[in-house]
């Protein structure tokens, strides 16, 4: 366990994560809470390096191998009706990024008199949450960014290929739990299905239109039908909402957009069933006269969760909790650009409580700052510390580490 006499004074943490949390702005524009860390770290004379992507920076102390990435998520996405949300287009830290940071960043603060050899580099990400996505396809159109994920565009830069490993952790809102581990998270698409009809007048010839409405109401039964086919074991999800419903009330639909997601945990099912679901796109609008656009969007790869740098994990958060408030081997359907990076690093991402409400909810608040932000603090320092100590463990995570993905195949998907 850590030197308690590093943690007797919490306040600098507490007001941390309460100035970042009062400051919500969405992905590629987190330039308040960038200046915020950013200075912080200038106090306790930790250097910064800008990473492009207009907010993703790092902070790095110590010189070196073994060398330990750490990473936290800058963004917040719209929350309508959360008490901090922002007033011009309701960004709020509903899924707790905030805390992320300041978690790490204090964290990194306390190892900088600590450490006796090799380096940590904390890296903070933009643009985790897949929101805002017209904004962002106007930065791709512009060339500020390639992707629409935040650790998407940093991974494809080369900016994470330094480190041996990487250490991530998130809020959870499960009040039996203290902290999870082990947590699987999805992978998914986004699709956009423009369905195109025959504009005609709804009570006088609607014999002349084609409804691109009932193109998508065949589509969605066929969704429905397609769902009893899934296998458990691949948890996949799809869901959606529609973008356009039609033109006016007196004409036959001619224009429909129905946006969702396809998730699943496992890439090969993932890739099927989007298969699947583009074939019943084309051949429902077909079988009514109309035709039917599919525009795909990559989202995130399913996570990869290392299961040696979760072993010290593990007992570092025995220290602090019992063993039946650790949620182990979570199957969770969210999704995180996180996934990406566990393709090709040795990744873990940890769960921490501390939180009322739900992820993504106006209800979202902190209700013990201890377990919110001191307690993973101190699972991190403890699990750094360790790694750092045993450069030969490092070799082993690194050694038995096999890429889920080749960079071709990648960049292949990507596109």
């Amino acid at each position: 366990m850590a030197k308690k006499s590093l943690w007797k004074d919490c306040n600098e943490l507490y007001a941390l994560g309460d100035e970042l949390f009062r400051h919500p702005q969405l992905g590629y524009k987190e330039f308040i809470n960038k200046q915020i860390l950013m200075d912080y770290f200038k106090k306790h004379g930790i250097e910064t390096e800008e990473l492009g992507f207009r907010t993703a920076f790092k902070a790095t102390i110590g010189t070196g191998s073994p060398k330990i990435g750490l990473l936290a998520e800058l963004d917040a996405l719209p929350t309508p009706g959360h008490p901090f949300a922002a007033k011009e287009d309701d960004a709020a830290h509903s899924c707790g990024h905030s805390s992320q940071c300041a978690i790490m960043a204090y964290t990194l603060v306390k190892l900088k008199d600590q450490i006796k050899s090799g380096s940590v580099s904390l890296y903070f990400t933009p643009a985790e949450e897949f929101t805002d996505v017209a904004f962002r396809q106007k930065l791709i159109a512009k060339g500020e960014i390639s992707y629409i994920g935040g650790k998407i565009n940093m991974l494809t830069a080369g900016q994470f290929a330094n480190e041996d490993l990487f250490i991530h952790l998130h809020t959870m809102t499960n009040p039996k739990y203290r902290f999870s581990l082990n947590t699987s998270l999805c992978g998914f698409v986004y699709k956009r299905f423009i369905f195109k009809g025959k504009a005609s007048h709804a009570a006088v010839s609607p014999d002349k239109g084609i409804n691109a409405l009932n193109c998508f109401v065949l589509f969605d039964n066929a969704l429905n039908m397609l769902r009893e086919t899934f296998r458990e074991e691949d948890h996949i999800r799809i869901h959606g909402m529609i973008a356009k419903g039609g033109q006016s009330v007196n004409s036959i639909p001619e224009t429909v957009i129905y946006e969702c997601y396809i998730r699943s945990s496992d890439e090969k099912a993932l890739l099927e069933t989007t298969g699947k679901v583009e074939e019943a796109a084309k051949h429902c609008a077909k079988a009514l006269g109309g035709k039917v656009k599919i525009e795909t969007i990559p989202g995130y790869l399913p996570m990869h969760q290392n299961e040696l740098i979760n072993d010290v994990i593990r007992k570092n958060m025995l220290k602090i909790c019992k063993k039946e408030e650790l949620h182990d081997y979570e199957v969770s359907m969210a999704a995180g650009d996180i996934g990406d990076l566990s393709c090709f690093k040795p990744t873990v991402q940890f769960g921490y409580g501390g939180f009322s409400g739900s992820c993504h909810s106006r209800d979202l608040c902190i209700t013990d700052e201890k377990k919110a932000y001191l307690e993973p603090s101190m699972v991190v320092y403890d699990t750094v510390m360790y790694l750092l100590d045993h450069p030969q463990y490092v070799r082993k995570i690194k050694d038995e580490f096999k890429p889920f993905i080749t960079e071709e195949g990648y960049l292949a998907y990507l596109r």
